[in-house]
This record gives C-alpha cells, sequence and structure tokens, in this order.
C-alpha cells in the first residue's frame, strides 16, 4: 500500500511538471520526465503509474483502501484541485479560493494517505476521525510552505526551480495573504 501511494504521489508530478501546466525542468534536481523522454513519454509514465498505484492498493485485499484512494485522487480530490488551480490561473484569489485549491491537490493526498494506513492498522472509528483531521491540516501547511519555499527557497535545497508560481501566474497562499501571514498560518 505504501508503495503505491508513493507512485500516485508520483505520477501528478510528472504530469505537474509537462508544458501545458507548470512547465518545470528539474524535479528532485534532476530534469524532469518530459525534459529526458520527451512529452508524450512523460503522459504515459504518469499515467502507467497511476495504474500500477491502484494494482498494489489494490493487492491489500482491502476494498476500502482502494476506495480512499479513488477519492484522494479523484475529482473531488487531487486532480479536482488540480483543474482548479489550472483554472485560478492569472486571476485575483481569495484565502478560501486557495484553500479550496490546496485541501484537494495537495491536502487530499496526504489525508488520504494517513486514512489508508489508518484503515489498514483497523483504527477505531474516533482514531480514524483525529487522523483524518491531521492529514488534512498537515497537507495545507505542507503546501503553504512549499508555495513559501517557492519564493524564498534554495533550489539547490529544494531539487527544483524557484519562483515557478509567480512566474505562471498560479494562485497561491502568498500571493492571496502575504507572505508573513502565511508563514503565521503554516505555523499555527
Amino acid at each position: 500500500a505504501m508503495a503505491g501511494l508513493e507512485i500516485v504521489h508520483t505520477y501528478p508530478l510528472i504530469h505537474d511538471d509537462l508544458p501545458c501546466m507548470d512547465d518545470d525542468d528539474l524535479r528532485r534536481g534532476i530534469p524532469t520526465c518530459h525534459k529526458q523522454f520527451g512529452e508524450a513519454i512523460a503522459v504515459l509514465a504518469g499515467d502507467a503509474l497511476h495504474v500500477v498505484a491502484f494494482q498494489l492498493m489494490a493487492e491489500t485485499g482491502n476494498p476500502q483502501v482502494v476506495l480512499e484512494l479513488a477519492e484522494a485522487v479523484g475529482t473531488s480530490g487531487m486532480i479536482g484541485g488540480q483543474v482548479a488551480d489550472v483554472e485560478a490561473e492569472g486571476k485575483p484569489v481569495s484565502q478560501s479560493d486557495v484553500v479550496y485549491i490546496h485541501t484537494r491537490k495537495t491536502g487530499a493526498l496526504i489525508r488520504g494517505a494517513v486514512r489508508i494506513g489508518a484503515i489498514l492498522a483497523n483504527a477505531e472509528p474516533a482514531m480514524l476521525k483525529r487522523l483524518t483531521s491531521y492529514g488534512e491540516k498537515v497537507g495545507l501547511a505542507f503546501q503553504i510552505i512549499d508555495d513559501i519555499l517557492d519564493i524564498e527557497g534554495d533550489q539547490k535545497k529544494l531539487g527544483k526551480q524557484v519562483g515557478s508560481d509567480c512566474k505562471n501566474q498560479k494562485a497561491t497562499y502568498p500571493g492571496a495573504v502575504g507572505l508573513e501571514q502565511a508563514k503565521r498560518d503554516a505555523g499555527r
């Protein structure tokens, strides 16, 4: 299950790096998939990883974790957040707009990962509820910090280019509330 989660984390990064999305040249300190192998292979690699992730999740024998993964990556989760992110490019956004995008685009996958682990560990309903809240909060904080690092991070440490959110006119948390408020909110 954990390998499936890492794979489902990687496939949207391959797609996100494509010229039609964020058009990034570096990921994890190396040239992105489409830079190394071309756009068609990058799309197909992402698609293949998506399928393998669900195959691995199905091999757990627990249909609930397959449903959790589907919800995390589907139209009400990561893909829905990606759509909202693309539609918000170049437009003024509010804090609630950015929270909507971030809780789906990144937060849903982190929430799903936490829930899948809890389900496989047979967590009691009350514990699952607490872990769900934890996953949602960690997911939002992660994305706020990622937005901050795109402004003031070190490319060598991050393994990816900085400044791409501004270049691509992305909806970011610091863009909506300011850098200092974003830092306070991430810490909270």
